[in-house]
């Protein structure tokens, strides 16, 4: 009986010491790392320039200017449509998912419109006034 008990202690003793040796050569993976992909940050503004050759994009809304990188993997989407960067026009409204890699800000998506147009309201003193046809009972002196 003290057998069967020293002998269970020794094969629970030996399975932790193997378990606790397994565990300790596993790592974490680096929470930092992995945050900091996922955060993406948003810059709305008018395009003011597309660089086809260096596919950048320039974003400016008020006095605050920002250039966008894209790739391959950046979507830019205008309504439902996806759309190629040479469609990309200046001013153009673009909402842009960016995050930042070193010094670049690499765009993941750009959400783009035409700017709407402001209805241009009609001021009367503008008018332009056209001479009105004189009637035949409103001859002018001197004609037949």
């Amino acid at each position: 009986m003290k057998k069967t008990i020293l002998m269970s202690i020794v094969a629970l003793v030996v399975s932790f010491a193997f378990v606790s040796g397994v565990m300790a050569e596993q790592k974490p993976a680096p929470q930092a790392a992995t945050t900091q992909e996922t955060k993406l940050e948003k810059f709305s503004g008018v395009v003011e320039k597309v660089d086809e050759a260096t596919k950048d994009v320039l974003v400016q809304f008020h006095k605050e200017k920002m250039t966008f990188s894209t790739g391959e993997h950046t979507k830019i989407i205008e309504g439902k449509k996806e759309m190629p960067l040479s469609d990309l026009k200046k001013g153009m409204w673009a909402s842009v998912e960016y995050k930042k890699e070193g010094d670049k800000l690499m765009a993941e998506s750009m959400h783009v419109s035409m700017p709407k147009m402001p209805e241009k309201k009609e001021n009367p003193s503008e008018k332009v006034s056209t001479p009105e046809k004189a009637t035949p009972s409103e001859k002018t002196p001197g004609t037949k």
